[in-house]
């Protein structure tokens, strides 16, 4: 488990990640109405227990069946319908989100406002204070050309950690891995868990493969899966008529677009991973929604949070 420590320098909050912005995102996040959560795996929240102890609250009555306990009989409603009927309580169970953070090089990419890895480090900052204000413990998992886990920890100490963690990842020198296949990185998901409900997966889909819906299958086994895919405007529209200039690894080029077709190809090209990884979340019916760099993150990361799909 890597140590996390801020930033030597906050970044600008355009190519880098500012860790003063991901702090702010608190006091946005705490005006924000929670959702009602849609589950579709086993329920990690309040669950109803036929045992009766601290931090137990009633949830409803229901008839008796042999082998209730008998101390936990309603006798308000016995009386009134004339048949036994038993207490249910409802335990409360702290819930556990766990984002998975995609940070290869394609994320360092932007045309407008920000590069795709800094509105993902935003994504991840808003749900981290969603679930904290909700009662849940945050931890996180880098993926890609940084390898790095984030014990879930709870209260504003959680959402603090992550913030620190994202932007000392997105600061970090230093030899990168080797890119990582969306299925490893969530094999390593599956082996460090923590016991969490529902994980958060944010990603621009280019390391999407062919083994990763084995694994997600797998995955929403156990846990509620949740996609949130970032592109760019130029990956996801097609752009319009003009000349592009792009640099990449120091390298200067202008790309010429023209023609509808040249611009729909070139578009379609930039947007392979988006594509593919909204196709797999949607043949296996996992919330997912596909947000640019220009926008506020907040009410898509609520409603994924919430369990929502994309339509829905």
């Amino acid at each position: 488990m890597s140590a996390v420590l801020p930033p030597t320098a906050d970044g600008d909050g355009r190519a880098s990640v500012a860790l003063a912005e991901l702090l702010a995102l608190r006091a946005r996040a705490a005006r924000k109405p929670l959702s009602p959560r849609r589950s579709h795996a086993a329920p990690a929240g309040p669950q109803a227990s036929r045992v009766h102890g601290r931090g137990m609250d009633y949830a409803e009555s229901r008839a008796y069946q042999p082998g209730d306990d008998v101390r936990r009989l309603d006798w308000r409603l016995t009386a009134r319908s004339g048949k036994l009927h038993t207490k249910l309580f409802q335990e409360e169970r702290e819930g556990r989100l766990l984002v998975l953070l995609d940070t290869h090089s394609s994320m360092r990419f932007g045309t407008r406002v920000r590069f795709k890895s800094v509105q993902a480090a935003r994504a991840a900052a808003l749900a981290g204070w969603l679930a904290v204000r909700a009662g849940e413990r945050v931890g996180a998992l880098a993926f890609g050309e940084r390898r790095h886990q984030l014990r879930p920890q709870g209260s504003t100490r959680g959402a603090l950690a992550l913030c620190g963690a994202l932007a000392s990842w997105d600061a970090e020198r230093g030899p990168a891995s080797a890119a990582e296949p969306l299925s490893e990185a969530l094999l390593r998901a599956g082996r460090l868990m923590h016991g969490a409900s529902r994980v958060l997966l944010i990603s621009d889909g280019l390391s999407t493969d062919e083994a990763a819906k084995g694994r997600l299958i797998d995955l929403a086994r156990h846990t509620d899966v949740a996609v949130l895919i970032v592109g760019d405007v130029l990956e996801l529209a097609s752009a319009p008529p003009g000349r592009y200039p792009l640099e990449h690894a120091g390298l200067r080029r202008e790309v010429v677009l023209v023609g509808d077709r040249q611009r729909r190809d070139f578009q379609q090209a930039l947007g392979a991973g988006q594509a593919r990884l909204a196709a797999l979340a949607r043949s296996l019916g996992l919330p997912h929604r596909v947000i640019d760099t220009t926008v506020d993150p907040l009410d898509t990361v609520a409603a994924l949070l919430a369990g929502v799909k994309a339509g829905a």
